[in-house]
């Protein structure tokens, strides 16, 4: 158990991806503050699924595009568990949609949940990492964030920002023992994306698979937890700034 005692926030972490990175943090001995935006219901069952393995967490409502809402969720998740250790920056949104049909309030939500949620929560947990000496961020970039996709400009821009957002971010706080790190997934199966994935999608889906080394069109939600285990236990004390492709081989 490499976190034991150690409270973790995970951002969007109700369903897809960041409830996988929940329930294997918690698995690793970290007391999981569980965040969402809307589905009460299914973050008291990330909560409930949590505790029935012998874990410990909590569910937080707070909208992670707001900073009154991010800077509100960070001090309640501190006066609840009196520390946090770690913060993954799993929050986000993913539009396909061509440049010519990109309005700015779909360039804003995405720029602003992915992007600007990212930095405003490493911004707010910074003074509970400083009182500890120390702490572990992992942000969420994407393959987008590394190489470009065709309809969904504001969702590569949001990811590549995210990307080198972290390594601005490892610069400036490696000094201060806040090893700030990012996982670049390729194709993951989550509710995001499932527009990509049901009937219809046949020939899109042989495409995935024709462009991975490994064949598969989609990973599933579990690959991604044990890159953010590593990033988030003392394993990577001497890693910082990394963007860790996590992409069954996509970029290779």
């Amino acid at each position: 158990m490499r976190l034991k005692d150690k409270v973790a926030i995970v951002t969007g972490s109700s369903q897809g991806i960041g409830e996988a990175v929940a329930k294997r943090l918690a698995r690793e001995g970290a007391t999981v503050a569980i965040n969402y935006s809307r589905n009460d219901a299914a973050a008291q069952k990330v909560v409930a699924d949590i505790e029935a393995a012998g874990g410990k967490a909590k569910a937080f409502r707070a909208n992670c595009s707001n900073v009154a809402d991010i800077s509100r969720l960070v001090e309640e998740v501190g006066e609840v568990f009196g520390r946090i250790d770690i913060l993954v920056n799993n929050a986000g949104t993913f539009r396909t949609v061509p440049v010519s049909e990109t309005t700015e309030e779909i360039w804003d939500e995405q720029i602003d949940l992915n992007l600007k949620g990212t930095f405003f929560a490493v911004q707010s947990v910074l003074p509970w990492f400083r009182k500890q000496g120390g702490g572990k961020v992992v942000n969420f970039s994407s393959i987008a964030g590394v190489d470009a996709f065709p309809n969904c400009p504001a969702y590569c821009a949001s990811k590549g920002g995210v990307s080198l957002l972290t390594k601005a971010l490892a610069s400036e706080l490696a000094k201060e023992n806040i090893n700030v790190n990012a996982i670049a997934p390729g194709n993951v199966a989550t509710p995001i994306n499932a527009h990509l994935r049901g009937p219809g999608n046949e020939e899109y889906m042989a495409l995935m698979s024709s462009r991975t080394p490994t064949g598969r069109a989609f990973m599933d939600v579990e690959d991604m937890t044990g890159a953010v285990a590593f990033l988030s236990s003392d394993d990577a004390k001497g890693v910082h700034g990394l963007i860790m492709l996590v992409d069954d081989g996509w970029c290779a």
